[in-house]
């Protein structure tokens, strides 16, 4: 028969209920994942702090200035960044210093548990749990109870209710939002907790547009462990920097990253092979890395907005590209290389500074879309006549001198763009009749006064604007009456021997062509309702 357990004295089981009440007291413990994403914050917090160090280290002095201030002016520099780190690491060093602060307790109240066990046990039995004694429970605080604590706040962490909820973590005062709108706007590290919990789920999709406070400028390491990721939406914040770690991301087929405050593109960015669809519009891109030809899987690419003055080489590799949106930059050339993105189907490049194109862009036979609305080129190459399915073309705002003959080879075209080339455009092409699916065209803003002859044969033209142009033949009168009133004018000169040079020929033309007009202007007006003057 086992000896009967010694009685416990009030004074010891005062002691445990006032340690259980301290215990009770505590804030909420923070998850693994809340840890593990507070440890990501301060790596990528130190490493990105190491690199714009680096940056004002190589900063070069400008002629002028002593080198005493411009020490000073590094200094202050080196010290902003260091500010602007530790506000960043504040939050995430509260989550890692509250965790170890719960290990303490946790070997306190082991302690604890066993000091009981001995009191009531001349043998020293150990016995953790429930004491009949007392009526206090002594949790057992091991690895098992931390993954138990894991398991239970992982739905915590789910969006789109709460992405993550840190009750105890009071936000350090960088983060407060100081408006209404900011309020449900995730703070860094909850943006990292977001991350560690999704890589463990093996979430598909990831979608934070305009979801990050305004101080989030960067985005931890830990963005590498979202391996199994095929769409990633981050557009509408203010990033300003990807992390190498981006690269692992190797089932990404979607990335949408447009209104940020991206600089450039790490060398690793190239390993995302499996995306087809890239929007990095209106950013502060000035280039792309070389290894950016890797993306060959690309269908679907927007570099609008940007600062780009040159594209690399590589952008040939992109076989599968079928659109090609790179408006609004500062490109003076295209790569020759385009001609090999052979898939293209719709090329934008307005608003930029393009002088020419290459002869290389003949080589793209299944474009359809073309425009270069507002750039300074002066003529077109001949090679344009192998676009055999180019169906828009929009070369306003330039300085085009000559629209080459060889464009209208080009007989899928259906919307023509030439006006407001100002003094320069002079005539159109003798043989723009051959464009015979063309519906719409605009030679506004221009130096043209006699149409082709061909012209006649545009049966299918619908719109035609000729707004600020000298047009003599035919008469200003005529364009006013549509574009179809325009053809059978110039079929009707045509067929009455127009073109003829001598002066009285001339002159009966113009008589005739005057009554013609009259005749058709009355008839115009009368089925509009109105009567001619």
């Amino acid at each position: 028969m086992g000896i009967p357990p010694k009685p416990i004295s009030p004074a010891v089981q005062e002691a445990v209920e006032e340690i259980m009440r301290v215990y009770r007291s505590l804030p909420p413990r923070p998850s693994i994942e809340e840890v593990e994403a507070a440890m990501a914050v301060i790596e990528s917090s130190t490493a990105e702090e190491e690199l714009r160090i680096q940056e004002v280290d190589r900063m070069e002095k400008s002629p002028g200035v002593p080198e005493e201030l411009f020490f000073v002016l590094q200094e202050v520099k080196k010290n902003t960044v260091r500010l602007q780190s530790q506000e960043q690491r504040r939050e995430a060093l509260h989550v890692v210093e509250l965790d170890k602060r719960f290990q303490v307790f946790d070997e306190l109240i082991q302690r604890t548990s066993k000091l009981v066990s001995s009191e009531e046990s001349d043998e020293g039995d150990e016995k953790e749990g429930k004491n009949a004694s007392f009526g206090v429970i002594l949790p057992r605080i091991d690895k098992g109870l931390v993954k138990k604590d894991k398991d239970e706040k992982k739905g915590e962490l789910d969006l789109p209710k709460g992405l993550l909820n840190v009750p105890s973590i009071p936000p350090s005062k960088s983060e407060i939002p100081s408006s209404g709108g900011d309020a449900d706007k995730l703070s860094l590290i909850q943006v990292a907790s977001l991350i560690e919990t999704k890589a463990k789920n093996g979430t598909g999709i990831l979608d934070l547009r305009g979801k990050l406070m305004d101080q989030i400028e960067w985005l931890p390491l830990s963005l590498g462990k979202l391996q199994d990721i095929t769409e990633l939406d981050l557009s509408e914040n203010q990033i300003m920097a990807l992390p190498s770690t981006i690269g692992s991301l190797r089932f990404l087929t979607k990335l949408d990253m447009h209104s940020n405050q991206l600089i450039n593109l790490p060398d690793s960015f190239g390993e995302l092979s499996n995306l087809v669809d890239l929007d990095l519009h209106a950013n502060r891109l000035k280039s792309l890395p070389a290894s950016f030809g890797n993306l060959t899987s690309l269908a679907d690419l927007d570099l609008s907005s940007n600062q780009l003055s040159v594209l690399p080489e590589t952008l040939g590799n992109l076989t599968k590209l079928r659109r090609l949106n790179i408006e609004t930059n500062e490109l003076e050339e295209l790569p020759y290389t385009i001609g090999s993105c052979a898939s293209l189907v719709e090329l934008r490049l307005d608003f930029n500074q393009l002088k020419a194109l290459p002869e290389a862009i003949g080589k793209l036979e299944c474009l359809e879309v073309l425009t270069l609305h507002y750039n300074r080129i002066k003529g077109l190459p001949t090679t344009m006549a192998s676009l055999c399915k180019l169906k828009e073309l929009d070369v306003s705002f330039n300085e085009l001198e000559s629209i080459p003959e060889s464009l209208c080879f080009v007989t899928t075209l259906v919307k023509l763009n030439v006006g407001r080339n100002f003094a320069d455009l002079r005539a159109l092409p003798r043989s723009i009749g051959n464009l015979e699916m063309l519906e719409e065209l605009d030679i506004s803003s221009n130096q043209i006064r006699i149409l082709p002859e061909s012209f006649r044969f545009l049966s299918k033209l619908r719109v035609f604007h000729a707004d600020e142009t000298p047009l003599e033949v035919p008469p200003r009168q005529v364009v006013k009456l549509g574009a179809q009133e325009v053809v059978r004018c110039m079929a009707d000169l045509v067929a009455a021997g127009g073109g003829s040079s001598r002066p009285a020929e001339r002159k009966a033309f113009w008589f005739w062509l005057c009554s013609l007009f009259h005749r058709r202007s009355k008839k115009h007006n009368k089925g509009t309702g109105f009567t001619s003057a």
